[in-house]
């Protein structure tokens, strides 16, 4: 699989707005480090895979347990700032079914904000592939607090441009598993937000999504206007330098049966 046959979304969205994803995409809670290192056995001697590593968001996490780190993402613009913030990481052009490392090379595979774009048999056979005996696969998704009425209203404005993008939300990832060769998917839930500027918490993580960014300029112009509408009109947000987007992030793991 090239970069010219991935989903257009995710390869014209984030390949014209990479400095929108940068800015825009929320972190992760400290406590996934932890969880990196209990649930996936990540420290030093270690190594794991970035898989779908974007512009490195997740990748500094991987980082702290003191494991290898390569990070795999077919879209150059984003892999590019990966080069340039993280030159310590081991950085491949390559998909989640064309991996560039030899079979039973690595303790863990960890795909953040990305498996629903790539979930299929084909794919999970290529992880299986790369994972040492009883390695394990990490799947991460930070998922906004819909129950807020201004989050749900964000949702609206968005969602008549989806398209057939795949998403976490509408869970199809799931039909993936069960799989031969990798046991039960376990979870674990971490509350989190992402805080600062109204234009970086809302306006880019928006211009961020991958069908929004895909946009021509006109269409995403008018989602900007929507979006700035909805913080003038929500007192929550009206006038504020920090405003908080609340998060539920989500971690899945599995362990390769031999």
């Amino acid at each position: 699989m090239t970069v010219n046959s991935i989903h257009r979304s995710a390869s014209q969205g984030f390949a014209a707005k990479a400095d929108s994803y940068a800015r825009g995409r929320p972190d992760y809670p400290d406590a996934i480090v932890d969880w990196l290192r209990q649930r996936l056995g990540l420290k030093p001697g270690r190594s794991a895979v970035d898989l779908g590593a974007g512009t490195g968001k997740f990748t500094r996490y991987l980082l702290q347990t003191g494991a290898h780190v390569i990070a795999v993402e077919p879209v150059k613009e984003m892999r590019a700032k990966i080069v340039a913030t993280w030159p310590e990481v081991e950085t491949h052009e390559g998909t989640a079914t064309a991996i560039p490392l030899p079979d039973s090379s690595v303790d863990a595979v960890i795909c953040a904000q990305a498996f629903h774009w790539f979930a299929t048999a084909d794919a999970l056979a290529e992880i299986r592939r790369v994972l040492t005996p009883h390695g394990r696969l990490g799947l991460i998704w930070n998922v906004r607090d819909e129950s807020i009425t201004w989050i749900a209203a964000l949702t609206r404005i968005i969602a008549p441009y989806e398209g057939d993008a795949p998403r976490f939300a509408r869970g199809t990832w799931r039909n993936a598993f069960p799989f031969p060769g990798f046991s039960d998917l376990r979870e674990d839930h971490f509350a989190h937000a992402h805080s600062g500027s109204p234009e970086d918490v809302i306006v880019n993580r928006i211009r961020s999504t991958s069908f929004i960014a895909a946009l021509p300029p006109d269409e995403e112009a008018k989602v900007v206007a929507k979006l700035c509408a909805l913080i003038a009109a929500t007192p929550e947000l009206a006038g504020k330098d920090v405003v908080s987007m609340p998060y539920s992030t989500v971690a899945y793991w599995t362990e390769k049966i031999v």
